[in-house]
């Protein structure tokens, strides 16, 4: 069974997204490669290495533009060490962290990297919290916010704060119900996936300053 980064008593669902979440279950369990994000990864770090080939730097300059820092040149550039600096690129510091978050297999107390971050975020006012339940607690009375996880964090946002991830109108499209968008209680499944694709599309500047 899919691991899930909160409580299960607190991991509620509607029923079409009990059906999703169960499928996405399912995949995950066969193989959590599968994952379109993964893909996704996998792909710009083939480019990645294409490019470095040719002397474009872009993705290191990138990844080092995320993460604060660059890493070391190697010899020779292979693709194991492109697909660390396409998940540096998104807020992950390692691949082994970008595919156990993405595929939905990490476990309550993991860190989720920055991904759910945006250098812009910084200057709104969100609401931080230590556990999932005070979170939870802070969410369920402020409707038409979001509840996000954030390294070993998770934070109550609004509107802005998404607008500033490339995720504009999501709360209208994917809210539980009235309230808003519980991105914790909808880890790995159909909504998870999709949301996570729409973060990695979002322009450079959602990533960078």
């Amino acid at each position: 069974m899919r691991s899930s980064i909160t409580d299960s008593k607190l991991n509620r669902q509607t029923n079409a997204g009990t059906v999703v979440n169960d499928f996405w279950s399912l995949v995950m369990s066969v193989d959590p490669s599968l994952s379109p994000c993964i893909i996704e990864l996998k792909t710009r770090a083939r480019l990645g290495l294409n490019a470095l080939d040719a002397g474009d730097t872009t993705l290191l300059d990138r990844a080092a533009q995320v993460c604060g820092a660059r890493m070391a040149t190697p010899p020779a550039w292979k693709l194991r060490a492109t697909n660390v600096n396409a998940c540096r690129s998104v807020g992950f510091r390692s691949w082994e962290q970008a595919r156990t978050v993405l595929s939905g297999q990490a476990q309550a107390g993991d860190d989720m990297g920055a991904f759910w971050h945006a250098p812009r975020c910084s200057s709104l006012l969100n609401h931080w919290f230590a556990s999932y339940d005070d979170a939870w607690a802070c969410w369920q009375a402020m409707p038409g916010h979001a509840l996000l996880p954030y390294r070993r964090q998770f934070v109550v946002v609004g509107e802005p704060y998404l607008r500033e991830l490339g995720l504009t109108d999501v709360l209208q499209a994917h809210a539980d119900e009235a309230r808003g968008l519980d991105m914790a209680a909808h880890y790995g499944d159909g909504i998870w996936q999709s949301l996570c694709a729409m973060r990695l599309r979002a322009p450079d500047s959602t990533w960078i300053r």
